[in-house]
């Protein structure tokens, strides 16, 4: 890229930057959790239509939208930029979703106007709204649907407190676990009942101790969702909720199968049942950046004045 180009996209952003920042704005005071993105979406989707792209509106999921631009040159290669725009439950847009959006569009708006620049420059631009990336994957559900077919390349952003050219991303795998036991009035009779709540507890106390024994790379997030209704009855049913991470799926599986026995274990110590659920649909895969496009973008964020960190978990 020449320096002249280089300078000419700086200017399509900066002439934009209080819209692109209008945008994010409001995305970010309008949270909206998992495919219940509705505001978000239709703020996007207007923003690209009014730049010029063609916009295909709820593109296979409700919240979900396509937008395209054609080169005049020709339509490969095809090149995706991703947005994000979902919230956080009670946190709202702590991971900074508004700010995934607000720069997908601003590349997009950047690569529309090269294009444009540059009658020879041969390609098509996708941008994808992918929703519900806090809770479910919605890229998942996009890419089995096909939205991704014919794509060659795909780019976003994720802001961190540190610019990472290639950033540890880990696999991830949530399981649900279900504990059944007896309940028994906890004064009077006690000793009939099976303590549901002290199952889930287990667990948490032996996925605490299996942390020891854990490589620094792998994380497990636990939550208690039930665990009673009243304190004199002696639970008959608890929940817990569980996310696992590693660096890759083959860890993914040995880390799980630990897990699994946490709960087990769990259970049997207070004489319940515990049904076990991985949600192996939405089972996320660790990211493996592409070389070509990561050194690219280490060369202009240097450029910009971006301090690169090492890449760290």
């Amino acid at each position: 890229m020449s320096e002249a180009d280089f300078q000419f996209l700086c200017s399509v952003v900066d002439k934009e930057k209080e819209f692109l920042n209008s945008v994010s704005q409001d995305i970010w005071k309008t949270p909206e959790l998992a495919f219940e993105e509705f505001h978000a979406h239709d703020v996007l989707t207007d923003a690209l239509t009014n730049l010029g792209f063609e916009v295909e509106k709820h593109y296979k999921l409700p919240t979900a939208f396509k937008a395209e631009y054609l080169s005049k040159a020709g339509s490969a290669p095809v090149i995706a930029i991703i947005l994000e725009y979902d919230a956080l439950p009670g946190i709202g847009h702590a991971c900074g979703h508004n700010l995934i959006a607000e720069a997908g569009l601003a590349a997009s708006l950047a690569i529309k106007e090269a294009m444009d620049a540059d009658p020879k420059l041969e390609g098509k631009l996708l941008v994808l709204g992918t929703p519900a990336e806090e809770r479910s994957g919605g890229k998942i559900d996009l890419l089995e649907a096909g939205a991704f077919q014919g794509v060659d390349a795909a780019m976003m952003v994720h802001p961190s407190k540190y610019t990472s050219t290639f950033p540890p991303v880990l696999s991830r795998l949530s399981i649900n676990v279900d504990f059944k036991g007896k309940e028994a009035h906890a004064a009077a009779f006690p000793w009939e009942g099976r303590n549901a709540l002290d199952a889930a507890v287990a667990t948490y106390q032996n996925i605490a101790l299996l942390r020891q024994q854990m490589k620094p790379s792998n994380k497990v997030h636990t939550i208690i969702t039930k665990g009673g209704v009243v304190p004199n009855v002696i639970p008959a049913e608890s929940s817990l909720q569980i996310a696992v991470r590693s660096l890759t799926k083959r860890e993914l599986k040995d880390l799980t199968a630990r897990i699994t026995e946490c709960v087990k274990s769990g259970a049997a110590a207070a004489g319940c049942t515990a049904s076990i659920e991985c949600d192996e649909k939405n089972c996320y895969e660790s990211l493996i950046t592409n070389k070509v496009m990561g050194n690219i973008y280490h060369k202009y964020a240097l450029r910009l004045g971006r301090y690169i960190a090492k890449s760290g978990i």
